[in-house]
């Protein structure tokens, strides 16, 4: 039997993964290639090294900070990636060019 957990984190990396730059770096590699095998083995061992590693440090975190602290510092820090994407931040406002 397939639990919920599973279908969520499928559900939500299947849709997350979706026309990232992973997938659009993949299709250009798998384009310019001949061997489009190849391209996808790698790359789903990098997805697989990649989601390893996040389990991993997300279970030795929460053992250190709780639960829902790590996830209000996700929330705040995709919060401030998105603000900062919506509102462009212009690092030199108010120096005059020579």
């Amino acid at each position: 039997m397939i639990s919920a957990i599973f279908i969520s984190t499928f559900l939500t990396i299947l849709l997350a993964e979706l026309g990232d730059k992973t997938q659009i770096a993949t299709l250009a590699i798998s384009g310019s290639s001949n061997r489009p095998l190849a391209v996808f083995i790698g790359s789903s061992l990098a997805l697989v090294l990649a989601t390893l590693i996040g389990v991993l440090l997300g279970g030795s975190f929460t053992k250190i900070i709780p639960a829902y602290i790590l996830q209000i510092s996700a929330s705040l820090g995709f919060f401030f990636i998105g603000l900062t994407l919506l509102i462009p931040i212009k690092l030199n406002e108010g120096k005059e060019s020579k």
